[in-house]
């Protein structure tokens, strides 16, 4: 059980603790003694201030300790340790989890999970199986010469690209699809200005799979979503046909007669008022 008096052999053995400090540290990065913790008996801790730029609120943890009926006190360990109102890092997350699109760089590696929610069985392998050697037909036994034979048939399944340990799931190509939808679908703005949508372009290159109906790769090299998946709703001002598009009719320009005049009407008072200034003349 820790006893709550610190040993006063291991307390007094100041100078013995802050030597280990600086022989880790420095002399410049350990500061003021702050103080000596019981952690058990005969065993102390004292605690220097750390003076290390960016550890605000550490501290140098030196641990002492002297044997039972004995008068030396050695040294025990010297770590650095947070204080109460230490600056510390922020919690740690899992690279699962901190793992955004667009990290991962050449060389890198990203492992799947092997119970991964996007991905769901594809062949089985022992179903299927390494190609088996050719029976030696008996002399009475006859092969039909068009039976495929599991070999051709791998083979073709290879070249097709159906052999694959795993595949997309329905969770897979349903987050796959509104992923695609948010960054290049009929909402974005870019596709509120288009002229057209996309299932009309030329650019447009078709995909295979069940997702053939809803997306395809724009290979536009002025479209911003070049080399892109892109909903068929959507569209940008590269559309193939925007140049023969019709163009909404614009109003005509204002016309201007020139060679005809406008009729004035004169007030009935000021006539009168110019007919009395020439009388009184």
């Amino acid at each position: 059980m820790r006893s709550r008096t610190p040993d006063r052999q291991c307390a007094d053995a100041l100078e013995l603790a802050r030597a280990a400090a600086e022989e880790t540290a420095g002399a410049e990065l350990v500061g003021d003694h702050l103080g000596v913790v019981a952690d058990g008996d005969r065993v102390v801790t004292h605690l220097f201030d750390c003076k290390l730029i960016g550890y605000r609120g550490w501290r140098w943890a030196v641990t002492v300790a002297r044997a039972s009926r004995a008068r030396t006190v050695t040294l025990d360990e010297t770590v650095l340790l947070p204080g109460p109102d230490a600056l510390l890092p922020p919690e740690w997350v899992p690279w699962s989890e901190r793992l955004r699109p667009g990290d991962l760089g050449p060389g890198d590696l990203l492992p799947t999970e092997a119970e991964d929610l996007r991905l769901e069985q594809g062949y089985t392998p022992e179903a299927d199986g390494a190609p088996e050697a050719p029976e030696v037909p008996e002399p009475e036994e006859l092969v039909e010469p068009d039976e495929p034979r599991r070999a051709e048939i791998a083979a073709v399944a290879d070249e097709l690209g159906m052999r694959r340990a795993r595949v997309l799931s329905r969770y897979g190509l349903h987050s796959a699809a509104d992923r695609w939808e948010e960054h290049y679908g009929s909402k974005t703005p870019m596709a509120q200005s288009a002229p057209a949508s996309c299932v009309s372009c030329g650019f447009l290159v078709p995909i295979a799979g069940s997702l053939r109906q809803a997306f395809g790769v724009c290979a536009n090299e002025f479209s911003p979503a070049d080399g892109r998946m892109v909903s068929l709703a959507y569209g940008c001002g590269g559309h193939s046909e925007a140049a023969v598009m019709p163009k909404p009719p614009r109003p005509a320009p204002p016309v201007l007669d020139e060679m005809g005049a406008d009729s004035l009407e004169v007030e009935v008072e000021a006539e009168a008022e110019v007919e009395s200034g020439d009388s009184a003349e």
